[in-house]
């Protein structure tokens, strides 16, 4: 039972990376709000956690690995036999939609009760709303798992079996996806009141 925290711990920590690296995909010539840690960077600081991009690093990140290990579990009990997408390539696929869409939709749920930014009225909006971007991003995350083939046969084997080939480039690229077409995160698209400010664009109307 051991093994199985420090996978989840793993996967942790590599969905927080390609949270990170996926808003510079998202954002090339942006500023983002990481909130307390925009002192590090010699910028402002609104809101030390939520809503910002911190918040979402973290949440998301722990929510997924939390999904993706459970449903792996789920289905490899179901087809009766540990899920590897070589082997058993349409479960995979199952997979990578189901564990997608309950971790985000799991983080909005948690995101939409506890964040002191939405005001009390606003959180059931919220919830729905978020729900709904977390089903249309998580749709355009089905090439995932056909990431590592494909690298496999630009850059050969060795680069598609280490850690950086087969999980931190699949999670980066299905992360700027589903927040990318999901919440339409894109260039000056998708930016909180201080990232607008901070990138000098007009204030977002109320």
């Amino acid at each position: 039972m051991a093994a199985l925290p420090a996978a989840v711990a793993t996967t942790f920590g590599t969905y927080c990376l390609a949270d990170f690296l996926s808003n510079f995909i998202q954002h090339p010539t942006q500023k983002m709000d990481y909130g307390a840690i925009n002192g590090f960077f010699g910028r402002e600081v609104d809101q030390a956690f939520w809503g910002t991009r911190t918040e979402h690093i973290v949440g998301v990140a722990g929510c997924l690995a939390v999904a993706d290990h459970a449903s792996q579990g789920i289905v490899s009990k179901m087809i009766g036999k540990p899920l590897c997408f070589a082997k058993s390539p349409g479960p995979f696929v199952v997979h990578t939609f189901a564990f997608i869409f309950v971790g985000v939709t799991a983080y909005v749920a948690v995101d939409s009760i506890m964040n002191p930014t939405i005001k009390d009225g606003d959180r059931a909006k919220a919830f729905a709303e978020g729900t709904y971007s977390s089903y249309v991003g998580s749709n355009t995350a089905w090439f995932e798992p056909f990431v590592a083939p494909a690298l496999a046969k630009v850059a050969g084997p060795a680069a598609a079996a280490g850690w950086a080939g087969s999980a931190l480039l699949p999670a980066t690229l299905a992360y700027s996806t589903v927040k990318g077409v999901g919440w339409n995160d894109w260039g000056s698209s998708g930016l909180n009141d201080l990232e607008m400010k901070i990138n000098g664009y007009s204030a977002k109307s109320e």
